[in-house]
């Protein structure tokens, strides 16, 4: 790894860990919108789409498979409150059914290791609200074929199934828009406050708790 890349790397890595450790302590509020006793939710600094956001444990783990079961369900958990949360602000029709995410469409996902696209090693989830007509542009690379592949029919193992016995699919393959990056850019302090208070606000009108 040429040196200007590796001492990026480092960076990267240590402001994430600095990230997780000041979470801990809480001295880090105006990003986390949401803690438990090993989670914690975050606005993202350059999301792909609106309402990209991140769950992440409280312990610096690189793999998914270090976390204790007790984390682990900690962590879906948070990551299922905060979809149902994300469906209230993003997709009005289930604000009369806050258990009902199903109003809206979401890519939730993992990226565990670095040949999966991690860049670096703290686990996070990813929830990202896929609101009809925001997509990012055309043009991808070869590290979102995977992503094509499993959305496409190359993916869909039960399509042919579905046709043979129920007709045709409501939609057949599901695929989504692929993002570019390069579009991608970094967002303000101001612009992360704000959006963490108001899904703060949301999740408070669920009901739900959040640790200090």
């Amino acid at each position: 790894m040429p040196q200007q890349d590796s001492e990026q790397f480092v960076s990267s890595l240590n402001a994430k860990r600095l990230t997780c450790v000041l979470v801990q302590r809480g001295l880090i509020r105006v990003q986390v919108f949401f803690k438990t006793a090993h989670s914690f939710a975050l606005v993202n600094l350059k999301p792909l789409l609106q309402g990209h956001v991140l769950i992440c444990p409280l312990k610096p783990y690189k793999r998914l498979t270090d976390l204790l079961p007790v984390e682990v369900t900690d962590l879906f958990t948070t990551t299922q409150l905060v979809q149902k949360m994300l469906a209230r602000r993003y997709f009005p029709s289930a604000s009369s059914s806050p258990a009902a995410p199903e109003a809206g469409s979401f890519n939730i996902a993992v990226q565990d290791g670095a040949d999966a696209g991690q860049t670096v090693p703290h686990v996070h989830v990813h929830i990202i609200p896929r609101i009809p007509g925001e997509t990012g542009k055309d043009g991808s690379g070869p590290r979102d074929e995977i992503y094509e592949q499993m959305a496409g029919e190359e993916g869909n193992v039960g399509g042919a199934l579905w046709d043979k016995e129920l007709g045709k699919r409501p939609k057949a393959g599901g695929q989504f828009a692929t993002i570019e990056d390069a579009m991608r850019k970094a967002r303000s302090m101001e612009e992360m406050v704000e959006e963490a208070k108001s899904y703060r606000a949301l999740l408070e009108e669920m009901g739900a708790v959040s640790e200090k």
